[in-house]
């Protein structure tokens, strides 16, 4: 199992630069407090990950087909489970609140068309938000609304040590 949201292991020096990477990533200000310690990691940054809209029911977010690509020139699949794992882990530990975290313990994707450029936007929707458990469907779509894959993430809610 992977903690999610866990702190970055990084000097201190770099709290100013995760700070610049939250409000870069589109993280809301009264979220960005809570994040200033990890930052929003650096496969969001790697990807091009821009959040919209976070809440524990609903994150939005996009993510460029530009530099995510695999080698036929379409978004690659991984990078379709990685915005969805984004969304549906940045939204469970939101939900987890003070003194709990998220533990990522199972995701899975079905993909249902390709896209070459423009942008993937993701929409995490809340299934399930319990004491133990958030379970959220993420839908990516391209710039036209068209639906590209479908993936389900469940994160394990556990309080900190």
């Amino acid at each position: 199992m992977t903690e999610n949201l866990t702190p970055a292991a990084e000097p201190a020096a770099n709290a100013e630069n995760r700070m610049q990477e939250l409000v870069d990533a589109g993280v809301p200000e009264h979220l960005r407090p809570w994040l200033r310690e990890m930052g929003v990691g650096a496969l969001v940054v790697k990807m091009g990950i821009k959040f919209v809209e976070m809440s524990a029911e609903r994150i939005v977010a996009t993510m460029p087909v530009l530099g995510n690509t695999q080698v036929a020139g379409i978004l690659h699949g991984g990078a379709h489970v990685v915005l969805a794992e984004t969304l549906g882990s940045f939204a469970a530990s939101i939900h987890a609140g003070a003194n709990r975290h998220a533990v990522g313990i199972e995701v899975g994707a079905t993909h249902h068309r390709s896209v070459a450029s423009g942008l993937v936007t993701g929409t995490a929707t809340a299934l399930q938000l319990g004491r133990t458990l958030a379970v959220h469907e993420v839908v990516m779509t391209d710039e036209q609304g068209r639906r590209l894959s479908t993936a389900r993430i469940t994160n394990l809610i556990r309080d900190n040590a």
